[in-house]
């Protein structure tokens, strides 16, 4: 933070700037993106809401939706100044080009603002506009003014002060001396990019190359290249779900103790950004598909629309959420054998249904675990705190029951003939009774605070149990 010619005088109004000065986000996109959960469909109506004029577009997506100013992303810097201005009694105005109904519930959160002007419908007011309604207000040079964007230059030209919100030090400059203060924000960089894409989660995609790796026959180079062609894919499908499913879920998850975290949540990356993501990582996931077999196409087609189905609804219904992740799962094997033409025993199938309901399970019992500590009469994606125990039955049941269906397939004919020590496979079985058994009670302590497949990754043991499996299968082969 810069001072320069720090304001002297409290009789002089302060008119602050909403997006991207005051919010760290935009509250038109965040409305709108309120406006496409509660019906997609409604996409079609805002072209013909912006032949209106973009106050008007501002106007009907406000009248649709509630935006909760308690979870917006404040910068806090600058609303700590704020705040000891009017507590010194100065008068601060918020000014926005937003919706007045979004602006006066900012200003009701705040309880800081003495007055407000903002898009009422038929006046959209930024730049020139905005310096207009000012100076006729306060006259020219009777107010300062915070701003964050090349178009607020116009309204400082008619200020007699400008607080910068910006880390664009050319910005400061060409608002010239008025300048009393900069605030930098907290930068906006693309080294967020790769959380915001969950590259981590890729991991779960290599389930991909499951097939090939149980069909020992089949492992040749280029059913290898499909299968990486095929991970690509669906990392970039479900890249652009996650980014989906963070736009939103933005209010949800700035109420999570870790989610707020996420960079469009916390305001580390523009929403804009986000709406290009989508399309770019699903156009990305299209053209991989083109050099792959059509049966390839069709299992991501299917993915595709099951987690839009996820993001918009399946999730917030109770049961249904975690047999949907567990599909998903299984459809990442699928789609491994779509693109190679290697077709996995119905077993495996089997097996990975119920091993991955059991870590969807689990996944929910961590979340509701977290928020029951936090606030206990809390409903988590429609499951109450009282369901944990119901939770953990079902999920501890499936996992067992996965590790059954491995016995079942330890001893089919099939094992008979891809093994040469068969009997040998039978050391997996405690493995993975151990595994699902630690993770379970991992969870019931509170100690398991992420996606369970990402604890995996980081956790010791877990790596263990998975090189120990990884040598059996090895010498039953020998």
């Amino acid at each position: 933070m810069v001072s320069r010619n720090p304001t002297t005088s409290s009789e002089i109004p302060l008119c602050v700037d909403l997006d991207g000065t005051l919010l760290r986000t935009d509250s038109l996109y965040e409305s709108t993106l309120l406006l496409l959960k509660a019906n997609p469909l409604r996409v079609a109506l805002l072209p013909i809401w912006l032949l209106g004029g973009k106050a008007a577009l501002k106007r009907e997506i406000a009248s649709r939706v509630t935006l909760d100013p308690a979870t917006l992303p404040y910068h806090p810097e600058l609303l700590a100044h704020l705040r000891e201005e009017h507590a010194k009694g100065r008068p601060l105005v918020l000014v926005s080009a937003a919706h007045e109904t979004i602006v006066r519930a900012v200003a009701r959160h705040l309880g800081i603002f003495s007055d407000v002007i903002a898009s009422d419908g038929a006046q959209n007011i930024k730049g020139v506009t905005k310096r207009a309604v000012l100076v006729a207000r306060f006259g020219e040079g009777g107010y300062d003014y915070a701003g964050d964007h090349p178009a607020d230059l116009e309204v400082w030209s008619g200020a007699r002060g400008a607080i910068v919100v910006s880390n664009d030090a050319g910005l400061a400059r060409r608002a010239g001396s008025r300048v009393q203060r900069v605030f930098t924000s907290p930068r906006r960089s693309l080294a967020r990019l790769p959380r915001a894409i969950r590259v981590q989660q890729w991991v779960k995609n290599l389930l991909v190359f499951v097939p090939l790796l149980m069909a020992p026959e089949a492992r040749q180079l280029p059913l290898f290249l499909d299968a990486f062609l095929a991970f690509v894919a669906f990392s970039l499908c479900a890249s652009s779900v996650y980014v989906t499913n963070d736009l939103l879920d933005l209010e949800a998850d700035r109420r999570h103790a870790t989610k707020r975290l996420r960079p469009f949540a916390a305001g580390d990356l523009p929403l804009a950004l986000g709406l290009l993501l989508v399309p770019g990582c699903l156009l990305g996931a299209v053209l991989v598909t083109l050099m792959l077999p059509r049966a390839f196409a069709v299992v991501l087609l299917v993915y595709m629309i099951v987690t839009t189905a996820y993001s918009f609804r399946l999730k917030h219904v109770p049961l249904v959420d975690v047999i949907v992740l567990a599909m998903l799962y299984t459809g990442r094997v699928i789609a491994g054998a779509a693109a190679t033409q290697v077709w996995p025993s119905p077993w495996i199938l089997g097996f990975s249904l119920f091993f991955f309901l059991s870590l969807a399970f689990v996944k929910r019992y961590a979340e509701l675990y977290a928020m029951r500590e936090e606030q206990p009469a809390l409903k988590v994606r429609g499951y109450y705190p009282t369901d944990l125990e119901l939770i953990a039955i079902n999920g501890a049941v499936s996992g067992y029951i996965s590790v059954l269906v491995a016995a079942l397939y330890i001893n089919s004919d099939r094992v008979v003939g891809l093994y040469r020590h068969p009997a040998m496979l039978w050391l997996i079985c405690p493995l993975l009774l151990y595994w699902i058994s630690r993770i379970w009670m991992l969870a019931h302590r509170g100690q398991l605070h992420d996606d369970p497949v990402l604890f995996a990754i980081k956790d010791r043991e877990s790596w263990v149990v998975g090189v120990l499996i990884a040598l059996v299968l090895a010498a039953a082969r020998l």
